[in-house]
């Protein structure tokens, strides 16, 4: 095992989170490892599978392979959380996207718990940021990779055009197995989910019915919201949502509801939830 890079004088707790989406307030952690490195180089694991009490989306289960079936008789993390503050007492953190996502949702999931756990302390050592501070992806990284050419006008209009041209010409000259037509390529990489009701996926399809997908109403049907709390949606309205997302709304308000996708209803239901 290599020696860890970093002088430590603290330990260092590296942790992984998956859950049932990815919005730290509205969702939960099914899924926490973390390594306690110490500052001697002794690696400490922990693991807790736990039930997040609400439904897993069946998207969500495609990733991690864990759906609500698996973790239905697990202890809830309110139940494990003084386990877990315990495991990260006086620890520095770090992980891959962590600032963004690991420590939001773990902060969430501790405050609901109501144990003390005080985020803002701690120092941050995170993996993707490294990552994309050192390896940019940005239009000039790819001309410069790609084609071996400096962007020396970069934010220009017509010269972005120009280099993002020059970028997918060396793209397809360094990845022969690329798609060679436009309909497979859109297929491969602009992927559309058949459960998203609007593009954002702002609205989704649960159990055949369009569901709201993010906010304090995520998880409640717009059939439902249209008798019980219309302000709701006239504010959506009235918001900066795409286009596609209010014609949903207004239509729905106007008492018209699109037919769910074909499978829809059954694929949500047979989620186990």
């Amino acid at each position: 095992m290599c020696a860890f890079p970093v002088s430590l004088d603290r330990p260092l707790a590296v942790l992984d989170i998956e859950s049932t989406g990815i919005s730290p307030r509205a969702d939960r952690i099914i899924e926490l490892a973390v390594i306690r490195l110490e500052p001697d180089g002794r690696e400490t694991p922990a693991y807790w599978l736990v039930n997040p009490t609400i439904p897993i989306p069946i998207e969500s289960t495609a990733v991690h392979g864990i759906a609500y079936e698996h973790v239905k008789s697990c202890p809830t993390f309110a139940q494990v959380a003084p386990k877990v503050a315990a495991f990260l007492d006086n620890c520095d953190l770090a992980g891959f996207n962590a600032a963004r996502f690991d420590i939001p949702m773990l902060s969430e999931e501790f405050m609901r718990a109501g144990v003390a756990f005080d985020a803002d302390s701690r120092r941050v050592l995170d993996a993707q940021r490294i990552f994309h501070v050192k390896e940019p992806r940005d239009l000039s990284a790819a001309l410069r990779f790609f084609c071996g050419i400096e962007h020396t006008d970069a934010h220009g209009a017509e010269a972005d055009a120009r280099a993002t041209l020059e970028v997918l010409r060396g793209e397809f000259r360094k990845y022969p197995d690329l798609p060679q037509n436009m309909e497979a390529l859109d297929r491969v990489f602009n992927a559309v989910d058949p459960f998203n009701a609007d593009r954002g996926g702002r609205i989704r399809w649960v159990d055949g019915e369009m569901t709201i997908n993010f906010g304090k109403k995520k998880g409640q049907k717009v059939r439902d919201l249209v008798r019980d709390d219309s302000g709701f949606l006239k504010w959506m309205l009235r918001g900066d949502f795409p286009l596609d997302t209010r014609r949903l709304i207004q239509n729905a308000l106007d008492g018209v509801f699109p037919p769910p996708p074909g499978g829809a209803a059954s694929q949500q239901t047979s989620d186990g939830n």
